[in-house]
């Protein structure tokens, strides 16, 4: 019985130190709507919707959804959380992958019509992380900014 228990333990640790593709790109969009304290529910419904359009999220049901973003929320509560996520978001992505975290991360800054200075701050910590080129990122926000404004 211990050694079953001390197995399930394992497993447990074991799934916390590694996450899929698509729980990286959630992990990134929650990070991101927490980043000025306050997850809006626009942006919220920012992150259904491109969960519920994306082919990358094709296989990620709503349950996966919310278990996903409740990891990461848990992940980022102690001092030390935002530098453990993103390692995890960097492990798991491909480097194509990454551009496309960046591209979501501004979808869901963009989202409530403000940007915050903690928003810009997450946006350059996350480029620097994913490694995600200085050009490419400018050529992501500007898709962004352009899909957001309004008249």
């Amino acid at each position: 019985m211990r050694q079953q228990a001390a197995v399930q333990a394992g497993e447990k640790s074991a799934m916390a130190s590694t996450i899929n593709h698509q729980s990286a790109l959630i992990y990134v969009m929650v990070t991101m709507s927490a980043a000025d304290s306050v997850m809006r529910d626009r942006e919220f419904r920012t992150i259904g919707g491109i969960v519920e359009s994306l082919p990358v999220f094709e296989e990620v049901n709503r349950d996966a959804l919310v278990a996903a973003a409740e990891d990461c929320v848990s992940l980022l509560e102690p001092e030390d959380g935002l530098d453990a996520v993103l390692g995890l978001v960097k492990e798991a992505l491909s480097p194509a992958l990454c551009e496309t975290a960046y591209a979501l991360a501004c979808e869901v800054a963009a989202a409530d019509g403000t940007l915050e200075q903690e928003e810009l701050r997450l946006l350059e910590l996350i480029r620097h992380e994913l490694d995600v080129d200085r050009l490419h990122a400018a050529a992501i926000e500007r898709g962004v900014r352009a899909r957001y404004t309004t008249a």
